[in-house]
């Protein structure tokens, strides 16, 4: 008896503060608790949503699923290394989501409105953050072209001595002959084009990409990453 009591005082206490960080903008807030994680997703993207998505970096079992201003149902079964769940959620509401084993991290999660992502993703790996971009871009040239020519133009700015070393053992200008391909290539095209690019810089790691030596803070800006 007294071990529940214990957790409900721990649990109560994530709570407060799963909400105060929330205020805060800070929309993924871990704990562990014994042999569970225990997850508080909240949705600072400024408006209602109506689902979230959740990878993992190894299989997992959602034991627990709580939601403050609103509700979310998952797609499919509760063991898994993806999950989709669907419903609606008020803006600033949470959803706790308990899983084990408690060593599991997400390695993405988004919000949904509709079927486009809202807000800002959050992602561990190279191989997300291209995907990312592949899909965020080809979104943008439907939506908002000249702003998204617009970030290009500032990304080729920012890294103009790097790429010139580029374009010169290559024989090309990068930006003349990418461009095009950008404007007009499949989501796909594009990520593969950002993995030739993470290729060059030799880097195998997220933090490799966000430190080296180009700086892609235009098109994050862009895309909203």
């Amino acid at each position: 008896m007294m071990r529940g009591k214990v957790v409900g005082l721990v649990l109560g206490l994530v709570t407060v503060l799963s909400l105060a960080a929330c205020a805060q903008g800070t929309w993924l807030v871990p704990f562990v608790v014994g042999d569970t994680a225990v997850w508080f997703f909240n949705n600072t993207t400024g408006a209602a949503v109506t689902g979230l998505q959740v990878e993992f970096d190894q299989e997992v079992t959602i034991v627990n699923k709580i939601e403050l201003g609103g509700g979310l149902v998952p797609l499919g079964e509760l063991t898994g290394t993806a999950f989709t769940l669907i419903g609606g959620l008020v803006k600033y509401g949470t959803v706790e989501l308990d899983w084990q084993p408690a060593t599991a991290v997400p390695t993405y999660a988004v919000w949904l409105s509709g079927e486009r992502a809202a807000g800002t993703p959050y992602f561990t790996t190279i191989a997300k953050l291209g995907y990312l971009f592949g899909q965020g871009i080809a979104h943008l040239r439907e939506a908002d072209p000249a702003g998204l020519a617009a970030a290009f133009d500032q990304f080729f700015a920012d890294n103009a001595d790097y790429l010139a070393g580029l374009s010169a053992s290559l024989g090309m200008s990068l930006q003349d002959s990418l461009m095009p391909i950008i404007m007009a290539a499949p989501a796909e095209g594009i990520e593969n084009f950002f993995n030739t690019i993470v290729g060059m810089l030799g880097v195998t790691t997220l933090e490799g990409v966000l430190q080296g030596g180009i700086d892609f803070s235009a098109l994050f800006a862009v895309l909203g990453l």
